[in-house]
């Protein structure tokens, strides 16, 4: 528990700390709320400190100043390579720049990417271009969103569901794997406590919404 709390602050955590008086409170959330059908109970609870932990951070990150992502990083219908250069370079910025409450998921998302062997960076190089591909990525990402024990199995197995995607959503197999990186960002991003980030995935939430209306 004090570890991820500690993951999660970017800092060592003592239990003076108002940061290990959360994790505690969290830790009881998650005992309270726990059901057979989240997983693992580890693993739920370091969900629920996390959020917790991420709450605590942003409301002491609430004035500092703001940046901006270009939506493009995830989101671009561009294939000309001095553009998509440019991509790359504007993760780099955002990596550098002071704390804020952009860069603080950034942080707390790029753990969460390394447990699948890959990190926020790859994003600009694994991102989706044309709009039919965004299309089959979105539509991927609101299956497993709206399938919760695929989406809980991929969190614990940090492996992506290829077959399972791939027949019920009658997507291409090489699709999937080509952008799997990608697929994986977007569901964390779009099931955690990254509101920032998942701002810059409006084609997915529009997906979610047009699968909903049809269902």
């Amino acid at each position: 528990m004090k570890g991820t709390a500690s993951s999660s602050a970017r800092s060592y955590i003592s239990k003076s700390d108002d940061e290990w008086s959360i994790a505690l409170s969290a830790f009881t959330e998650a005992i309270k709320n726990y059901s057979a059908d989240k997983g693992s109970f580890l693993s739920f609870a370091e969900l629920v400190i996390r959020r917790r932990m991420i709450d605590f951070m942003r409301s002491k990150s609430r004035y500092a100043p703001e940046i901006s992502v270009n939506p493009s990083l995830f989101n671009t219908d561009s294939k000309d390579e001095e553009e998509y250069s440019m991509q790359s370079e504007i993760a780099k910025k955002i990596s550098i720049v002071d704390d804020n409450a952009i860069k603080m998921e950034i942080t707390l998302i790029n753990e969460v990417f390394s447990d699948y062997g890959f990190s926020f960076m790859d994003l600009a190089e694994c991102s989706p271009k044309s709009k039919k591909t965004k299309k089959s990525c979105a539509k991927a990402v609101a299956y497993l969103i709206k399938t919760p024990i695929l989406t809980s199995k991929i969190k614990i197995k940090k492996q992506l569901p290829l077959n399972i995607i791939e027949k019920n959503t009658k997507i291409p197999r090489k699709l999937l794997e080509r952008h799997r990186k990608y697929i994986i960002a977007a569901v964390e991003i779009m099931s955690g406590e990254y509101p920032n980030l998942a701002g810059y995935m409006e084609y997915i939430r529009q997906e979610l919404k047009d699968e909903s209306s049809n269902s």
